[in-house]
């Protein structure tokens, strides 16, 4: 696991085409930096992975609308492991989000309530490396 992490803001609650990226990484001397993106400055090649984290985000519940995710990447270890099934770890993104109801309810759901939150697709781990590689500013 690194200490890098992607934040995700969403103004407008459901509104997935709005929202505000920073990447939050140390650069090359150790030393925490933030990028800020907004939406139209994400690099086309990297929409699919940004269209997966929304997808998940989709999952919630209708009541339920993100307004922040904390994207953060690490290894993953599938269930179930077994003799027969040797231990197998994937990288992968994983999602925590903070969403509003129409009462004003406020939570935090991470991929103990939704598995969805656990993205194993290589592309979402190239994404976080993008935004979050000293060597990439």
């Amino acid at each position: 696991m690194n200490s890098s992490e992607i934040q995700i803001q969403f103004p407008q609650p459901g509104k997935w085409e709005e929202f505000t990226l920073t990447a939050v990484y140390q650069d090359a001397d150790g030393y925490t930096r933030t990028a800020r993106y907004a939406a139209d400055e994400i690099p086309a090649d990297q929409a699919p992975a940004m269209q997966a984290v929304v997808a998940a985000l989709v999952g919630l519940g209708e009541d339920w609308q993100a307004v922040q995710v904390w994207a953060t990447q690490d290894w993953y270890y599938p269930d179930p492991v077994s003799e027969d099934n040797p231990i197998v770890a994937v990288e992968a993104v994983y999602l925590a989000v903070e969403a509003v109801n129409p009462h004003g309810g406020r939570r935090i759901f991470t991929d103990r309530d939704y598995p969805a939150f656990v993205i194993m697709e290589p592309a979402a781990v190239e994404f976080f490396r993008f935004f979050t590689a000293a060597s990439n500013r």
